[in-house]
């Protein structure tokens, strides 16, 4: 008995197994790179008509130094910057805290003229994410800031993790898509699209333009 139990055995599994091998399995899933050619971009996202309260808001301007912002590297920042002087000088005029960042070696005294800050403006030199080993968070909060107009460059660097992380931390941000430039259209999409759709980034996140801000 315990013999013809033990054949038995084999014999099922011996079936088994050749109904496996001869099974249709399905296909291998396939990578974002392997289907990247036939990758189509999502709709456009939405730009809002943004008010904001000059009390609480502060102007991040982000790395707007010439290694980072020339015509060999980046011409796009160059071309973003007379808007971008245009809505500081409104910034200004309407007391809204303005608060420059850098990265590497930099000196504040490097920022591009058109946008440099005044003396009493605060630079604070982090990586990519302003936040990470600066005192940004407490400048802010000192001043009784809950939002952040965020721009400069690039835009899939400081632009990116700087307003990211401002929305972790629950600051209410906005993103003029005209003053996030990078080297390509490619980079400064991804990143509108990331910025509107990411979890715990979007809901607390406005894409807008300079024009489209009211103070």
């Amino acid at each position: 008995m315990v013999r013809l139990r033990s054949a038995l055995h084999a014999s099922l599994a011996a079936i088994c197994l050749a109904s496996f091998a001869g099974a249709s399995l399905p296909a291998r899933a396939e990578t974002i790179v392997d289907e990247w050619a036939a990758v189509k971009p999502p709709a456009p996202v939405e730009l809002k008509k943004v008010k904001i309260d000059p009390k609480t808001t502060a102007f991040l301007v982000l790395d707007m130094v010439p290694l980072t912002c020339n015509p060999e590297r980046r011409p796009r920042c160059l071309a973003s910057l007379p808007a971008m002087q245009k809505f500081l000088g409104e910034a200004r005029k309407h007391n809204v805290m303005v608060v420059y960042s850098l990265a590497g070696n930099a000196k504040a005294s490097e920022i591009l003229a058109p946008v440099a800050p005044l003396g009493t403006e605060p630079v604070v030199t982090s990586v990519a994410n302003k936040f990470i080993r600066t005192d940004l968070d407490k400048i802010l909060k000192d001043k009784g800031i809950t939002t952040l107009i965020t721009v400069g460059t690039a835009a899939h660097g400081a632009v990116l993790y700087t307003a990211s992380e401002a929305a972790f931390l629950g600051y209410k941000v906005i993103v003029p898509v005209d003053g996030a430039s990078a080297e390509n259209t490619y980079a400064e999409q991804a990143v509108a699209w990331t910025l509107a759709n990411a979890p715990g980034v979007g809901a607390n996140t406005t894409l807008t333009k300079y024009d489209l801000i009211e103070f």
